[in-house]
């Protein structure tokens, strides 16, 4: 696959493809440092995509760990494109780069709307502990020098996660940033 750096590339790169085709997209990006320091962001960022994930019949899942997030996206072309489009013109998110772009038969998310999972060792419960050792080839998490094959290796791991890898304590979350 030709590296793909932005949303008019991909764009061309699917010009042959339906407009309702089913397509998987898999970009990588990292978290701005204002945006880091915003301790709601995963909970903004998490209900809007399962909002409209959800209208647009869109699934797949978001990941964050040491600053980068790694979303996979499924679902019909056009509106895939048209969210991509949304996302890379965020900017509380920088070094945005596309790992995978392909049609697909069948989505490997498809019981998902959009779920967030955090990757740091530190976040993980006990009772997540076992599930999320899985990941242990691919932490510390640094997606951006992954391959097509190694993004689609994380993907078959996560997929059958029940339960996010976080810590729930006394009653409290904590998120990413250890808030």
């Amino acid at each position: 696959m030709t590296l793909l750096l932005n949303h008019t590339d991909t764009v061309k790169a699917l010009d042959k493809t339906a407009e309702t085709a089913l397509i998987r997209l898999v970009y990588v990006s990292s978290l701005t440092l204002h945006s880091r320091l915003k301790a709601s962001i995963f909970d903004e960022v998490e209900a809007h995509a399962c909002d409209y994930n959800e209208q647009q019949g869109i699934t797949g899942t978001l990941c964050y760990g040491n600053s980068h997030f790694l979303q996979c996206l499924e679902g019909e072309k056009a509106k895939v494109l048209a969210l991509q489009q949304r996302i890379f013109a965020d900017n509380r998110h920088k070094n945005i780069k596309i790992l995978l772009l392909e049609t697909i038969d069948q989505r490997i998310f498809s019981d998902w709307r959009m779920r967030l999972l955090f990757l740091e060792r530190w976040l993980w419960s006990p009772a997540t502990k076992q599930q999320a050792m899985q990941l242990s080839p691919f932490l510390p998490f640094a997606p951006h020098g992954w391959s097509s094959q190694r993004t689609e290796q994380f993907l078959q791991v996560i997929k059958d996660f029940q339960t996010p890898p976080h810590i729930k304590a006394a009653g409290i979350t904590y998120n990413a940033m250890g808030n």
